[in-house]
């Protein structure tokens, strides 16, 4: 069977430097961090006591303050990136069927805050279970889509992905494929986390994944670099509009880029380490590359899954030159996780956007804070340090890793 071609005719982002798309990538093209003191919480305790959160954020502009109630933080975000994405993409709700209008959402985590609260109230308590109606439904991952799919009346596919950072990025392949072998003519497909918690940073600081830079907040996410010691924990979510390339063009759209690639592997060795020769992330990229058609040569850009772990960052690098060779070099690689910190399931949401906000824009977005390559990394690749680099884009690829040796790639191209 021919498979239609897929198309992102809408994009919405509320991240921890900027709560809407144009400011995020404004904001990435200016190398501005989103870290500081953490202010959800006490930290003064923690090993960690900073991160990359939202900032501005009136929930009740987006959603009446009783539905707000009912859900947890990481659904308010979702909400909120989807109501941006759906306005840009223009989307006539009396006119299109919504029966082929999916949601594929993402969350590494879901509502990590409203079981926190909870089950500290219950602590403090007698032990008389005084459980909040809203507690299950506030906490599965699923409510964000089912919220989505509730507030538009999309009746196609609804479910959650949940591949720890990878999540996001399972989304979008799994939207892809359903809208190229016809099941959906629209998906709405994305990601959210809400984990600056006390469960959230001391989990992660328990095993050593935090940076622990509390005098330099700002300079703390430095992928790549020699001194980075752990990643920064973000919040936040970023939404997609994938369409159908002749729907988007019989309704009028604006197609920012097309969708020609998704990969996946696992790595099969450790539930937190990657691969130390990065072999599910070579096997995951060479998947979407063969998904896609094209040839290692025709990437321009890659924005790295690079989280700023002693680990991860030079396994990633390796599996890049293991499949590109020396056209690893002519490429440009960055990291915008220097920048929002690391948004868990959201990731690959936000990092999509600003890969096709790179395409349309011919700038790829720095890797900041990177002062001092460290001496396992060739010093040959061009990781787009401290400041953004303007070049020629056509293709573009995303990565995303999770705990677990979950490997998804997406792969973006200007539309011809």
């Amino acid at each position: 069977m021919t498979l239609r071609r897929v198309v992102v005719t809408g994009l919405g982002a509320l991240t921890p430097i900027g709560n809407d798309v144009s400011t995020y990538w404004n904001n990435l093209a200016a190398g501005v961090s989103g870290a500081g003191p953490i202010t959800k919480f006490d930290a003064s305790k923690f090993r960690t006591q900073f991160a990359c959160e939202l900032k501005g954020v009136d929930v009740t502009q987006y959603i009446p303050r009783q539905e707000a109630r009912k859900m947890d933080a990481f659904t308010h975000y979702a909400l909120i990136a989807t109501d941006e994405a759906v306005k840009d993409a223009n989307i006539d709700l009396e006119t299109i069927d919504r029966n082929k209008v999916g949601v594929i959402w993402g969350s590494g985590i879901g509502g990590l805050r409203s079981f926190e609260d909870e089950m500290i109230d219950y602590a403090k308590g007698d032990g008389t279970p005084r459980i909040n109606p809203f507690f299950i439904v506030r906490m599965i991952a699923d409510s964000a889509s089912g919220q989505i799919s509730m507030r538009y009346g999309f009746r196609g596919t609804n479910y959650v992905t949940v591949s720890a950072c990878a999540s996001t990025n399972n989304a979008i392949i799994d939207a892809f494929n359903y809208i190229r072998l016809g099941r959906l003519n629209m998906c709405v497909v994305g990601g959210s986390e809400a984990a600056v918690t006390r469960a959230g940073i001391g989990g992660f600081n328990a095993n050593r994944a935090l940076s622990e830079r509390n005098s330099d907040p700002q300079g703390a996410s430095r992928p790549y670099d020699k001194e980075r010691d752990g990643f920064v924990l973000g919040e936040g979510a970023g939404s997609l509009i994938l369409e159908d390339l002749d729907h988007a063009q019989a309704r009028g759209a604006h197609i920012y880029a097309e969708l020609i690639g998704g990969g996946m592997s696992s790595d099969a060795y450790h539930i937190t380490a990657p691969h130390p020769e990065g072999l599910g992330a070579y096997l995951a990229m060479q998947d979407a590359l063969n998904d896609a058609g094209i040839q290692p040569g025709e990437i321009d850009y890659i924005n790295t899954h690079g989280t700023s772990t002693p680990i991860g960052d030079p396994q990633e690098l390796k599996a890049i030159y293991q499949l590109f060779g020396d056209h690893s070099f002519q490429m440009n690689i960055s990291s915008t996780k220097s920048m929002t910190g690391h948004l868990l399931g959201a990731a690959g949401a936000v990092e999509a956007i600003a890969s096709i906000k790179a395409l349309e824009h011919q700038l790829v977005p720095p890797t900041i804070n990177l002062v001092n390559v460290d001496e396992e990394i060739d010093s040959r690749f061009n990781l787009t340090p401290l400041t953004a680099q303007a070049r020629p884009l056509t293709t573009v690829m995303s990565n995303a890793f999770g705990f677990g040796g979950h490997n998804a790639i997406v792969i973006f191209r200007k539309l011809s």
